[in-house]
């Protein structure tokens, strides 16, 4: 149940932050241990941040990173999963199995497209998704839906 509430907020607050704006946006992290990845699938592009602390300094950069501009990252459909506790394992940390710090970027159809043991920039990251075939036919719909 808590899965399925914390997606619908994640669902529900990132459209009202967009119509702000993208610079109004902000994407909070959400515990990895409150959502389950199938109820992501086709909907969002997870990026799940893994340490064995939270003071982990990798963590904190990359955390830092995806803060920086939310904007690119909404555009995109990201939500940022976190999971800092190895002793009590989330759903994604027994099944993308990271080693210590790791910055992990699944695409909507599940797949592991991205794995990353140093934290990388919005810009990188960004960069990445828009070469996903996924993406790439999402932006070829956008142009149709607009008329250009």
């Amino acid at each position: 149940m808590k899965s399925a509430i914390a997606l619908i907020l994640t669902l529900c607050l990132a459209p009202a932050a967009l119509a702000e704006g993208p610079a109004a946006a902000v994407l909070e992290p959400v515990p990895a241990a409150e959502v389950t990845l199938a109820d992501l699938l086709w909907l969002k592009r997870p990026i799940v941040v893994f340490a064995d602390s939270p003071n982990d300094p990798a963590f904190q950069t990359q955390l830092r990173y995806l803060a920086e501009d939310p904007g690119e990252l909404f555009k995109r459909d990201v939500v940022i999963l976190t999971d800092t506790d190895p002793a009590t394992p989330s759903e994604a940390r027994r099944k993308l199995r990271p080693r210590g710090f790791s910055m992990v970027l699944l695409d909507k159809d599940g797949d592991v497209k991205l794995r990353k043991p140093l934290p990388w920039s919005v810009r990188e990251i960004v960069r990445a998704i828009d070469k996903f075939p996924l993406r790439r036919q999402e932006i070829l719909d956008q142009r149709r839906g607009s008329g250009g």
